[in-house]
Parts: structure tokens; sequence; C-alpha cells
């Protein structure tokens, strides 16, 4: 079956850079589910998989998972996201949310409808059509099931999770309705001409030329993930996305039950603690950390 969806390469560095410039970043909490530990640190044994898919494991011992995204003002490229967290149906269809294998696995699934990134958008005085750019860390459903409500945004995907989402299956994580729309999708090559290093990271690519917006190669969780590193007044902050879920897995290695490669996966996290071990003072955002993400500022 075709798709709608006809992504084109994308044309980097996108308008709007400004030499040395630096932005703001919002986080977003978009809803909150609860999964099994063992999902996010893998545990040992023969039972280790079970209980990551939450055989034998207490409602009363999961853990709270928060689903994010993150909106960024760019003093001249204007206003873009990072990942959509869940669609705004959410509230009143919660099947929506994770398809019918997350809903297995994933459990409670809490969202208002004023916590979709469109209305979190208009409560900062940010009309949600002034967003013109959106990067996806990757197309999991749970950070891309919001896509539909940007239908005017370029969307900044990397080339191999495309290629992953293309041919996705729930089970791996990916519901096709949520992203198989005729838009503007743009595929970044981070093994292409452009790509270069960047800090601790081996693959790296400048969205708006200056430095401002940095996306770089974090596979291991899905193919193509991707996570982002911005410069802040006076700082920098990582957006790991899915490649480390707490901060746990950043202190101690502890890697969760399911990745796509591991091997992958290990090398990307290493880059990430070098990273955080060379730049002390960055401002840290793994992916589904509620503890670290109930500690975060309203905006840096």
């Amino acid at each position: 079956m075709g798709m709608a969806a006809e992504p084109r390469p994308a044309s980097l560095p996108l308008p709007g850079g400004h030499e040395r410039a630096a932005v703001h970043v919002h986080p977003m909490l978009v809803a909150r589910m609860k999964g099994p530990p063992a999902f996010f640190h893998r545990e040992e044994g023969r039972m280790g998989a079970l209980r990551a898919l939450g055989v034998g494991v207490s409602r009363e011992d999961y853990m709270d998972v928060p689903v994010v995204a993150f909106f960024v003002e760019h003093p001249t490229a204007g206003p873009l996201l990072i990942d959509t967290g869940f669609h705004g149906s959410v509230p009143i269809e919660p099947g929506q949310a994770t398809g019918r294998f997350g809903g297995l696995l994933f459990k409670d699934v809490e969202m208002e409808s004023n916590e979709a990134v469109p209305a979190q958008l208009r409560g900062l005085g940010v009309a949600p059509e002034s967003v013109k750019t959106v990067v996806m860390t990757h197309l999991h459903s749970d950070h891309a099931s919001g896509i539909s409500h940007f239908p005017e945004a370029t969307f900044i995907i990397s080339g191999r999770e495309w290629a992953e989402a293309r041919k996705g299956s729930p089970l791996a994580g990916y519901i096709k309705r949520q992203y198989d729309h005729a838009f503007d999708y743009r595929l970044i090559d981070f093994e292409g001409p452009d790509a270069s290093s960047f800090a601790t990271f081996g693959r790296a690519l400048d969205l708006f030329g200056d430095g401002s917006v940095m996306l770089v190669a974090t596979p291991g969780h899905t193919h193509g993930h991707m996570s982002v590193v911005l410069r802040l007044a006076g700082g920098e902050a990582l957006i790991a996305g899915d490649a480390a879920y707490t901060m746990r897995t950043l202190r101690d290695t502890h890697v969760p039950y399911k990745m796509d490669d591991e091997h992958h996966f290990r090398r990307s996290l290493r880059e990430i603690q070098l990273y955080i071990e060379q730049t002390p003072d960055a401002v840290i955002f793994p992916g589904h950390d509620m503890a670290h993400w109930r500690t975060l500022s309203p905006v840096y």
C-alpha cells in the first residue's frame, strides 16, 4: 500500500540563522503514563523479559512516565518544536495514544485537553500555525502522535528513521496513521557530505548554520534516532530523546529492555555521557524520567 507522505531531501542550513544566536527552550509535559520498571531498566534472568512486559508486576510498582515535547524560540528563525507528544484527541480517546500493543504495555494514560502542544503554545502567546519547523527525534507514537496538529510546518527527520518508520509496525512503536500525511517532510543524512562532528558526537548537522540548534545522530533506540543540542544564553541544553530514558541510564549505563540495536545504543549513550562530562553545566532532558522532569524549570 502506498503512502501519502513523499519526503524530500533537506537543504541545510534552513533560513533564519544568525551568528552566535542563542535560543530559549520550554519543556512541555504533554501526558503521563505508567510502565513496567524493567522496560526502562533491563532486568537480567529468565524473568527479566516477562517483567519488562509487566508480567507479574503489580500496577502499584509501575513507573510514572512523562510524555514530552519542547518549544524552542530562535531569535531570527522563529519558533520551532522538537517532537509533538500525543495528539489532542487522546483525552477523549486514550487508545489513540499508543495503539493496541502499546496499550497493553503502558497503562493509565493521563492527559488533559489543555496539555496538547497547540494548547500549551497558545498559553505562551504563540499561535500554533506560526511554528514552521518541527524536529522529530524519531517517529514512535509518544513522540509523533501530534504531527497532524502542524500541517503547515516543515518536519525534519533523519532519512534512516523515515526508512524504518515507512516499513515499521505498531509492534516496533510506529503507527503510520500518525505520520502518513502529505506534509513537508525533509530528510537529513548524517552520512552525507554536510555532516561533521560536534563536541563528543561523531555525526552532527547544523540546522540553521549558526550553531544554535545542532542535530546529532544517536541511533540505537531506533535505527535513525537523533538528539538535539541547543545553545542557550550562557550555556547549552541536550534533548536526548529516547537515546536515554532516564538519568539512571546516563549515570549507570543501565540500558532498557528494548533497543533497535544495542551496540549502537551503547555507542550513542557513551557519546552523551562524554558530552555531560565535558559540559557539566548543560541542562539535560532524558526521554521519560518523571523524577527528573519535576526538577526542571518552565523555560531555559
